[in-house]
């Protein structure tokens, strides 16, 4: 867009028509000085007064200027009122009757005997030239509405070609997951099960209580581990809904059995308000989850926290663990579990910290603001 539409993009629509009133005025001012009637002015004051409301009425305002037309050679109110109409219907007979009325209303002359005793041949002539006049206002009009729709036929083919590319996009995203979801599903959960298993025969092979705990409580939570990837192959595979969600969804309700299956000395205190949201609720659940989680990879022998609170303006979960009572296994990790819990704190509008105590263990946080039911 150059300067110069941009700043007549600036102008309102009423300073327009404003200045087309001003103008129309002062075209007929000059025509009509010395010469006019009463009748004559009053005609003139209606045609170019209604040039306000061109754009609302524009066949009306067109009629209003044939009057002042007749009477005077004025050209600004009557082109106006054409281009105005031109832009605002598809009507063409319209459009050329309007034209013709515009021409002979400005060949005639007043008093209309004066017309008769013109010559012919001058009045025609006259009144071509004059209808070429008129039709000048009626094909511009009808040029800027041909612009109009190419600009919204351009907008609808733009909106087509963004409509294709997120389809072609969805596409190439549900091929993804699907590869995703078979390596999940070949890599994964194969040796999960693998596992599990383990630990079933260790169970039943120890013979020491700690050794067979312990490898209950690894078969439990290799189990639900791949409880847990059946459903997130589950979503990769459901590539048509756009708010596929794992079902079910943890709740707080569940914080108790994650405790249990935690295999840590963990102390669960104080309590949530029970209207909080089920987004909130899934956020509490993963941050203990991902905390007892920390605790078991960096913390072994650790006895862990987890207390529940809120005031008048929060609510959150506090879980803190102790010092290590032996070294502990460097084990993979992709070190994106707490960047993810504060993504989440983040949906929530809340803050979500991690940091060391100084008895050497170490504390996670997450505090969100009360929000009405």
């Amino acid at each position: 867009m150059s300067t110069g539409q941009a700043l007549w993009q600036r102008v309102p629509p009423w300073a327009v028509d404003a200045g087309l009133v001003v103008l129309a005025a002062l075209d007929a001012r000059i025509n009509l000085y010395g010469e006019a009637t009463a009748f004559m002015w009053a005609c003139a004051a209606l045609g170019c007064a209604g040039l306000i409301l061109r754009r609302r009425f524009p066949l009306a305002v067109f009629l209003l200027t044939l009057p002042m037309t007749l009477f005077m050679d004025v050209a600004v109110a009557p082109i106006a009122a054409l281009y105005t109409l031109a832009t605002r219907t598809r009507n063409r007979p319209l459009l050329a009757c309007c034209a013709l009325l515009n021409a002979a209303a400005a060949t005639l002359a007043w008093p209309l005997s004066d017309t008769l005793s013109r010559d012919r041949t001058w009045t025609l002539i006259e009144f071509v030239y004059t209808l070429a006049t008129a039709f000048a206002p009626v094909l511009f009009g009808q040029l800027v509405q041909a612009r109009q729709d190419v600009a919204r036929q351009l907008v609808e083919v733009e909106e087509a070609r963004e409509h294709e590319r997120a389809l072609y996009a969805q596409t190439v995203l549900a091929r993804e997951r699907a590869q995703l979801a078979r390596e999940m599903h070949d890599v994964v959960s194969h040796q999960v099960s693998l596992i599990a298993v383990q630990a079933g025969a260790l169970q039943v092979a120890a013979k020491e209580p700690d050794a067979r705990d312990a490898a209950r409580t690894i078969r439990t939570l290799s189990v639900n581990t791949l409880d847990e990837l059946r459903h997130m192959v589950t979503l990769l595979r459901a590539s048509g809904g756009k708010e596929t969600e794992l079902s079910p969804q943890p709740t707080l309700a569940d914080l108790q059995q994650l405790i249990a299956n935690s295999g840590i000395q963990t102390t669960l205190n104080g309590g949530l308000p029970p209207d909080i949201s089920t987004t909130a609720q899934r956020t509490v659940y993963r941050t203990v989850q991902e905390a007892l989680t920390n605790v078991r990879k960096h913390a072994p022998g650790a006895r862990a926290e987890v207390r529940l609170w809120h005031d008048t303006q929060h609510f959150g979960v506090t879980v803190t663990n102790t010092a290590p009572t032996r070294p502990s296994v460097a084990l993979p990790s992709a070190r994106h579990g707490l960047i993810g819990l504060k993504e989440r704190a983040e949906l929530l509008d809340a803050t979500f910290t991690a940091e060391p105590t100084p008895q050497g263990g170490y504390k996670v946080e997450l505090r969100a603001p009360t929000r009405p039911a």
